[in-house]
């Protein structure tokens, strides 16, 4: 290394320094560059993570956070001994300059009768889904954190003076290289590879990051497509000193540039206004470059012209010069390349080749050419005064302390111990009042229909299985308003940051935790926020073992049991109940239960490197209170709409199998039993207490005699040694479609009409049931035995169902499915039977 060179990993805190070479490995040094880390650029070393990895470091005006492993690649010199910024590659081969973007003459856009498309699209985190629900009205959900947009989102909007058109907000992307599924959805809407092209493209740029932003906008305009720019946050720029020439900076791109602020609306009617002029004129702007490196101008030429009358129509002529550079850079689709004629795929190939046997990366070199005009353009556009403290200094303020290597893991704890406290004590309220109304319904359907099957089916079925969906509502309600808000203000990506060597060490990817984090309300949206990893083996890890972590649907039988078989067990250390206790380590259970899969999925059936993280750092917000409000709407929406219609509809079916067929033969015992006890018990409270056990005695009876009754017999020999008997047994079937039916299934099967884990009725039940020998059925032993079956195992349809649509193949979810219940019987096995031989909680 020349003398005054370091690596980036090597750089201490607080010093600055600029970069001379990104030697990364392919992709991941493309990605750095793309993110304005490029020869040429100043850096300052921020902090580290409290455990020694990932760095976080400034750039262009935003956090960056990355491993070490990979900032060792990038080589450093200090300040004032570099060229400037983007004038040279990746591999320090300098570039000429650039003139500003000329467009053609404006004329009519053909669309052919269909509705115009019109495309949102920015960097993650830039404010594009606010710009889409302020444009169309939506509620699309929005967040302070890389990558909340994970599925493309559109709706039809009338624009002032101008046509009808459909909005479509994309997943946020950095450029047009893709490197996750979320990313590629962007990516082939914009290159028209989904349906027809679109009409006109709303890049939204955030102001505070204007280099970074400015680089897709690039990328875009080449491609030949109509582009308005929405330059938002211009408040925080403000507020950092930071004021942008929004005209001007339209001169140097040849298209419109609307100053916004997305969360006040600022700006919105002169975008609605460009949009409009956009989709009704067809500019297709002519990328003018001159002095490109020769190496770049040179494979550019000789792909054109082999191009040239080679009658390739999948590229439009307006879209030629993109089509060459994205062949010649590292993002080429090798399928792309393979559907070419033969002779231009020949003279790529050929290309590609001279330049590696020269040492020359084409990529890197064009994006140091782009980034090369970038620097130009902000030099001319923005104007940098001195301000009073803004969200940035507010950011590093509370950042010394929430990333602190010492007290940041504490706060983090900290946030972990409210979450619980606002699932276990701050819903019990409204939790007491859903059960009161619960019970108010099924005792006025009782007083007003006759005794029978329809009133039983109302009671029993409909109205029981109404309740066991709303009681769910306050705690789903909780985690979803607390993962809301920790997500608006930006602290969550400071949690990856905080975690992602921990995580390493088991296999995980550092984005991982926001998909795990939201795994605490329901596996599905977790299981959809792996679209932002870009690793297929690290998805497929992740939404493997997530549907382990403790979900919402699964509090209720936790907190059944512990009332069942630890009320009024005593203080742990004077201070905390058993039952909480018990309810903490089963959620330490699942984390373990998912670290540990991970780690052996990633030694074994999915072994291979990890991928880096590359993860940008918010800055610090308040909350946007009707985007938290609506975010946490949206989930409970969507629980009532999904798994209530399953809960509901297999309360019902339940209620069937354990009702029918009914024996007339046990009918007819009981009813002359119950006409002796009649004309034999002359005090009324002893006939009615007698009355009332032969009907608990018939019920009994008849439960077994019932479909549920006689296949929860035949699966009994199979499930005992882990402590259970039949009636646990039905409960656990039922659950395999959703946990959330164990509850109000035990509750049928042992006869408690208004059944939910608050039940008194059903507590005692359980603590009054017995196995034929006459011992307790619910013992401390079992009760554990069962909370870590239902810790383990894969009991959720429509988790698979997501599994499946996200992984591309029902392999994988069968083989989740396999394992999880493999290892929940084994575990409970291991639990019941190691606890009996040492006479523990029997």
């Amino acid at each position: 290394m020349h003398q005054g060179l370091r690596t980036l990993d090597e750089l201490p805190i607080g010093q600055s320094a600029v970069v001379h070479r990104v030697g990364c490995e392919q992709r991941v040094g493309c990605r750095l560059m793309e993110m304005g880390l490029l020869p040429g650029t100043p850096i300052e070393m921020v902090r580290r993570a409290p455990l020694g990895d990932p760095l976080e470091i400034r750039l262009r005006g935003y956090l960056l956070s990355l491993r070490s492993a990979d900032a060792a690649g990038v080589t450093l010199v200090p300040d004032g001994h570099a060229d400037p910024p983007g004038a040279t590659d990746g591999d320090g081969h300098s570039h000429g300059s650039a003139i500003p973007f000329a467009a053609h003459p404006a004329r009519a856009a053909t669309i052919g009768g269909r509705v115009p498309r019109v495309l949102v699209a920015g960097n993650a985190n830039s404010g594009k889904t606010t710009i889409f629900n302020r444009l169309t009205g939506a509620r699309a959900r929005v967040g302070n954190y890389p990558g909340v947009t994970v599925a493309r989102a559109s709706r039809e909007i009338d624009l002032p003076d101008g046509p009808r058109v459909e909005v479509v907000d994309l997943p946020g992307t950095y450029s047009l290289s893709t490197y996750s599924p979320d990313e590629q959805v962007a990516v082939d809407e914009v290159l028209g590879r989904r349906g027809d092209d679109p009409d006109a493209v709303v890049v939204v740029v955030d102001a505070t990051a204007l280099e970074r932003g400015l680089y897709l906008v690039m990328q875009i305009i080449e491609t030949g497509v109509p582009v308005v720019v929405a330059l938002n946050m211009v408040d925080e720029a403000r507020a950092a000193g930071v004021d942008v020439d929004a005209s001007k900076l339209g001169d140097w791109l040849g298209v419109e540039v609307v100053p916004m602020v997305a969360t006040t609306g600022e700006g919105l009617d002169d975008l609605r206004a460009a949009i409009a002029r956009a989709v009704g004129l067809a500019a297709r702007p002519e990328v003018a470059w001159s002095d490109f490196p020769p190496a770049v101008e040179s494979a550019v030429s000789e792909v054109e012209q082999s191009l040239d009358g080679s009658g390739f129509v999948r590229t439009p002529a307006a879209r030629r010069s993109w089509a060459v550079w994205s062949l010649l850079s590292h993002s080429a689709d090798e399928d792309d390349v393979e559907g070419l004629p033969d002779g231009v795929r020949r003279t790529v190939d050929t290309v590609r080749q001279q330049a590696a046997d020269a040492q020359l990366e084409l990529g890197r070199g064009l994006i140091a050419a782009r980034y090369g005009w970038i620097e130009q353009v902000v030099a001319d556009v923005r104007r940098v005064r001195p301000a009073a403290a803004s969200s940035v200094v507010w950011t590093e303020r509370i950042d010394s302390v929430l990333t602190h290597r010492l007290w940041g893991l504490g706060v983090f704890a900290v946030v972990m111990a409210l979450l619980f406290e606002a699932l276990f004590t701050w819903s019990e309220p409204f939790i007491g009042v859903i059960e009161t109304v619960t019970v108010w319904l099924q005792n006025g359907v009782t007083g007003v229909l006759p005794a029978g099957a329809l009133q039983d089916l109302m009671v029993n079925g409909v109205i029981a299985g109404v309740g066991n969906v709303v009681v769910f509502v306050p705690q789903i309600a909780m985690i979803g308003l607390f993962i809301a808000v920790l997500e608006d203000a930006g602290y969550l990506a400071r949690v990856a940051f905080l975690i992602d060597r921990l995580m390493g060490r088991v296999g995980l990817h550092g984005k991982a935790f926001v998909p795990m984090l939201s795994g605490f309300a329901c596996a599905i949206p977790g299981v959809m926020a792996t679209r932002t990893i870009e690793s297929r083996r690290d998805r497929l890890i992740t939404m493997l073992t997530l549907p382990m972590i403790s979900c919402s649907a699964r509090l209720p039988v936790f907190a059944l049991v512990t009332a069942v078989v630890f009320a009024g067990s005593g203080r742990v250390f004077g201070l905390f109940s058993t039952g909480a206790v018990v309810l903490f380590s089963m959620y330490a259970v699942s984390v373990v239960a998912t670290l540990g899969a991970a780690a052996v999925l990633r030694r074994t059936v999915l072994h291979g490197p990890r991928l880096p993280l590359v993860l940008e750092l918010p800055p610090y917000r308040m909350p946007v209170w009707r985007n938290v409000f609506l975010a946490t709407w949206r989930g409970l929406r969507k629980f009532l709409i999904d798994a209530g219609t399953i809960i509901l509809t297999m309360t019902i079916i339940l209620w069937a199998l354990l009702s029918y067929p009914r024996s007339a033969e046990i009918a007819q015992r009981y009813e002359a039993e119950r006409v002796a006890v009649a004309a034999s018990v002359a005090d009324a409270d002893a006939q009615a207490e007698q009355m009332a056990a032969l009907d608990g005695q018939e019920a009994g009876e008849q439960l077994r005699y019932s479909v549920a009754g006689r296949v929860g017999r035949l699966m009994e020999p199979t499930i005992e040694p882990l402590g259970f008997d039949w009636r646990i047994g039905v409960g656990i079937l039922g659950a395999f479609a959703a946990r959330e039916v164990f509850v109000s299934t035990l509750g049928i099967v042992f006869g408690i009409a208004e059944a939910d884990e608050e039940s008194v009725s059903l507590r005692t039940s359980l603590q009054e049931a017995r196995h034929p020998d006459g011992s307790t059925l619910m013992t401390p032993l079992a009760g554990i035995s069962l909370m870590v079956f239902f810790v383990l195992a894969c009991q959720c349809m429509s988790t698979i169902g997501v599994v499946r649509r996200e992984s591309g193949s029902w392999g994988w979810p069968i083989f989740m499915f396999a394992y999880m219940s493999v290892l929940a019987y084994v575990a409970s096995l291991v639990v019941y039977q190691v606890g009996s031989l040492l006479g523990w909680g029997v």
